[in-house]
């Protein structure tokens, strides 16, 4: 069975920075596609960002370009976001997820796999 389960989400003030991980067991990560959701209360689960099977092509929202970082490390079954330059608006439920699919990577419904999140809270 493969299961997703992150990690690394905190209480933060604004302007700091968190790494979230996103460990993958019970078959390589190299298989998947990776992607980074967030919800925050009252709202859709939104895309954040993806990363290729192989690293080299990587995908953002608006939203969180130039302040987040999705990476990967095939060898430690392991993906990434680094957050940058944190604002409370960054507060919500982080979720990691994996496609077996490389195509309309910004889409939930390609998902195949879900973590169970993390909280990530930025005070002002």
């Amino acid at each position: 069975q493969v299961q997703l389960v992150e990690s690394g989400g905190g209480l933060e003030q604004t302007g700091g920075s968190l790494r979230l991980s996103c460990a993958v067991s019970g078959r390589t990560s190299s298989s998947y596609t990776m992607g980074w959701f967030r919800q925050a209360p009252g709202k859709e689960r939104d895309f954040l960002s993806a990363i290729s099977l192989n690293g080299i092509s990587t995908f953002y929202a608006d939203s969180v370009k130039g302040r987040f970082t999705i990476s990967r490390d095939n060898v430690k079954n392991t993906a990434y976001l680094e957050m940058n330059s944190l604002k409370p608006e960054d507060t919500a439920v982080y979720y990691c997820a994996a496609a077996l699919g490389a195509r309309n990577l910004r889409a939930r419904d390609i998902y195949e796999l879900w973590g169970q999140g993390t909280q990530v809270t930025v005070s002002s």
